[in-house]
């Protein structure tokens, strides 16, 4: 197939993710001030979008607290600095079984589960421009654990993001979630003017060789727009890829901590390092109000306490 590198290419620094990563290093934030501030610090970098999880200011533990969400949204609004919000609504899916003797009970350690209206609390009352749709259930590398998003689940979300006016980015760690991200568009339950983040080299997702990122960039749609990662060690090397393939990209510390082999990176670091490298290829990095007007987004203030 021709080469087709995108010229124009915006960049999405994932600040924090709910991993365990905080136990690792230091530069991964916590509480929602050191979640804003590394954000904030990141959109100086260069990236046009952050996208959000956040976490016990005390632990680092995962949270999906309205509370957590809303001072992290409105420090970024108050930032003197544009940036384009995407928050998680990824949070409130997670199920870990027991034994695999007996699976049931679920442990509760680590299993949350919630309604798709209980899951979607925090995206209505912080109306970010774009909110993430993890397209389908999947094992991780945890041994019991399953992301959980049944089609039920994702059509309720799904059509609630788009009856807020804020954009599904739709998270595809495999082909069938690109499978059913179409079905939901030929349903009307999201915009046909779709936005998706392939998410390589997740365990046991879509492995982060080649042929299956080409496999993936192959199956979305030429009128949808596009980004990708890959996890680890290969996340610079898939900035390159996805500008090349004619995407978008995405760093941050939820996906990789290094900057270089035994050097622990800031989320401003990873996006210099990506702005470089897009730069290098002879792109153009785009600015976040032009990536307002290319994926119609609005930017809105959160509603009242």
């Amino acid at each position: 197939m021709p080469l087709a590198m995108n010229r124009e290419v915006f960049i999405t620094c994932a600040v924090t993710g709910s991993g365990g990563s905080q136990e690792r290093s230091p530069h991964v934030p916590r509480s929602p001030k050191q979640i804003a501030d590394s954000a904030i610090d990141a959109a100086k970098a260069g990236a046009a979008i952050v996208h959000c999880h956040v976490r016990d200011p005390e632990t680092g533990k995962p949270r999906r607290d309205v509370h957590l969400y809303r001072e992290v949204t409105e420090r970024i609004r108050a930032a003197d600095v544009d940036v384009i919000l995407n928050l998680t609504a990824g949070m409130g899916g997670d199920m870990v079984f027991g034994s695999p003797e007996a699976p049931l009970p679920l442990n509760e350690k680590g299993t949350d589960m919630g309604g798709a209206t209980n899951r979607m609390e925090h995206v209505r009352q912080c109306l970010p421009e774009i909110c993430t749709l993890d397209c389908g259930t999947m094992n991780f590398a945890e041994a019991d654990y399953v992301m959980t998003n049944t089609p039920g689940m994702l059509r309720a979300m799904g059509g609630m993001m788009t009856a807020l006016g804020v954009k599904p980015e739709i998270e595809a760690f495999d082909t069938g979630h690109l499978w059913f991200a179409k079905q939901l568009v030929e349903e009307k339950v999201l915009n046909p003017d779709a936005l998706v983040q392939l998410c390589m080299g997740v365990p046991w997702g879509a492995p982060d060789d080649l042929n299956t990122f080409m496999a993936m960039v192959n199956n979305v749609p030429s009128t949808w727009n596009w980004s990708a990662f890959a996890i680890g060690r290969n996340q610079m090397a898939y900035a390159a890829a996805a500008v090349l393939a004619g995407g978008n990209v995405r760093v941050g510390l939820e996906d990789n901590l290094w900057l270089d082999k035994g050097v622990l990176a800031t989320n401003a670091q990873l996006v210099e390092r990506a702005a470089s490298i897009v730069t290098n290829l002879g792109a153009r990095i785009l600015g976040p109000e032009e990536v307002r007007k290319k994926l119609n987004l609005t930017k809105r203030a959160p509603i009242a306490a």
